[in-house]
C-alpha cells in the first residue's frame, strides 16, 4: 500500500477491524519509511449482476426494485421495514454467490416468493398475484388452495 504522505510502497498493518457491518475491513497502517499512520478500507469486489427480463432485454440488478416489490406486497401488514431490507440483502447474497452473472427475473421472483411464503402469507399471495400474472379468480384460488394444502 502506497503511503499517502511520502509515497513509500511498504507499510505494516497496525490494527484491523470490520467496518460497515462486516461489508468491509478497516485497517490502520504505518509507513515503514516515514512512520506516519493512515487508514485503508478493504472491500470485496462484486461483479455486476445482469437480469434477463421476460422480453429478453438485460439490465443491471437493482436491489431497489426488489425492495419496492416487497414494500408493495407487505403494505398494511405487520412486517417491519428492517425485515424486508434483510430479505433483499439475503436474496442479493444468494444471487452473488451463484456462478452465473446473468439471472432471469423469474429466478429473482421465485427467491422473493420463497421467503415471503415463510414471512407473511398475505404478502406472499399479493406478490404472487402480480408476479405470476393471475388472469382470473380460478388461478388465484388454485394458488390459495395450494397454500392451504401445504400448511
Amino acid at each position: 500500500m502506497k503511503c499517502p504522505y511520502c509515497g513509500f510502497l511498504e507499510s505494516k498493518v497496525v490494527d484491523s477491524r470490520p467496518a460497515d457491518e462486516g461489508a468491509s475491513i478497516r485497517r490502520r497502517r504505518e509507513c515503514l519509511s516515514c512512520h506516519k499512520r493512515f487508514t485503508t478500507y478493504e472491500t470485496m469486489e462484486s461483479l455486476p449482476l445482469m437480469v434477463i427480463k421476460k422480453d429478453g432485454s438485460r439490465q443491471s440488478f437493482d436491489r431497489g426494485k426488489v425492495l419496492g416489490g416487497l414494500i408493495r406486497a407487505c403494505e398494511k401488514r405487520p412486517v417491519p421495514y428492517q425485515t424486508m431490507e434483510g430479505l433483499v440483502v439475503e436474496i442479493e447474497q444468494v444471487l452473488q454467490n451463484q456462478m452465473d452473472r446473468e439471472i432471469s427475473s423469474a429466478q429473482i421472483g421465485e427467491l422473493v416468493m420463497e421467503r415471503l411464503k415463510k414471512l407473511d402469507e398475505v404478502a406472499y399471495v399479493r406478490f404472487a398475484s402480480v408476479y405470476r400474472e393471475f388472469k382470473d379468480i380460478d388461478t388465484f384460488m388454485a394458488e390459495l388452495n395450494q397454500l392451504m394444502k401445504n400448511k
